[in-house]
């Protein structure tokens, strides 16, 4: 088969090809091989997103949990990616890591024995598009991996996820810290939604949250009583 020979001088041809859920855009310069350019379109409701792995291994001490991924963490393979989530900088400030990460460092968790993980693994621009029998089914697998992994403690990021583990909790004032409801007869943590849109919270109460989460992940490595830590004792940790 004869080389094509491309004749045109400073004429560009780009075409799109979708790829297992990836647009890719092929670029043809003065009969130059193809350069392949990625292409973001985050609004693309039609777009398939991979499903982000749990950062997790035998050992972890605290599991943290989230409700679902992000657009942006599905579409960069890292969990907390959004430009607005907090949560890398609370892991630092509050010092449960000892330097400051990024989401591209997810997988570098366990050296601290620190594990991430989701209820639901389908990304989404938001949490009002995830359905009931989604939540049911999270909320099997989660225990399924807390049996598994017993950590010392499980983090809940957010009060919406406390409310959907234990639907007697739906309504009604939850305090942040240790609760007295287990899971997988694992102690529950309940922490701020980390996330830049959670006006619920300022940063400064986001981070001694963490902070409470240090200290009483230590206390519940040497057998302390389990307790509430309501917000008003934060500080005080």
């Amino acid at each position: 088969m004869a080389k094509p020979h491309y004749t045109y001088q400073s004429v560009v041809c780009f075409h799109n090809l979708h790829l297992k859920g990836w647009s890719f855009g092929f670029l043809w310069q003065n009969g130059s091989l193809p350069t392949k350019l990625p292409q973001t379109n985050m609004g693309d409701s039609r777009r398939q997103y991979r499903r982000l792995r749990d950062c997790i291994q035998p050992g972890v001490i605290v599991l943290f949990v989230g409700i679902n991924p992000g657009l942006r963490s599905a579409a960069t393979g890292h969990h907390f990616a959004g430009y607005s989530s907090r949560f890398w900088k609370l892991l630092f400030e509050s010092k449960l890591t000892p330097e400051p990460l990024t989401h591209q460092d997810d997988w570098r968790l366990p050296e601290w024995g620190l594990g991430l993980t989701n209820i639901i693994q389908r990304p989404s621009a938001g949490i009002d598009v995830l359905k009931p029998r989604e939540y049911i089914a999270g909320r099997k697998r989660l225990i399924a991996t807390v049996k598994h992994y017993r950590p010392h403690a499980v983090a809940l990021l957010g009060v919406t996820i406390y409310r959907t583990l234990f639907p007697e909790y739906r309504t009604g004032r939850i305090s942040l810290g240790l609760q007295a409801k287990t899971l997988a007869d694992r102690p529950v943590f309940v922490l701020p939604n980390p996330s830049g849109r959670n006006a619920h919270y300022s940063y400064r109460t986001m981070l001694m949250a963490f902070r409470a989460l240090r200290n009483a992940t230590n206390e519940l490595a040497q057998g302390a009583t389990k307790g509430t830590i309501p917000i008003g004792r934060l500080g005080q940790l």
